[in-house]
């Protein structure tokens, strides 16, 4: 298995990176948002559309 950031032989310390550089940049990556997931958000029916009230949380 190789490092998906550099492409180096992993270190088992590290796994799945070759260094904690690597698993750092991977990581710095996550908090940016670099690796979201794009989603469409579907819309909910209102009362209008149903006859009957949407509940709501408390």
């Amino acid at each position: 298995m190789t490092c998906p950031i550099c492409q180096k032989e992993t270190d088992p310390k590290y796994r799945p990176f070759c260094s904690k550089r690597c698993a750092d940049v991977d990581l710095g990556r996550w908090l940016n948002g670099s690796y979201a997931i794009p989603a469409v958000e579907e819309d909910l029916p209102d009362e209008a559309d149903t006859g009957h009230p949407t509940q709501r949380p408390n």
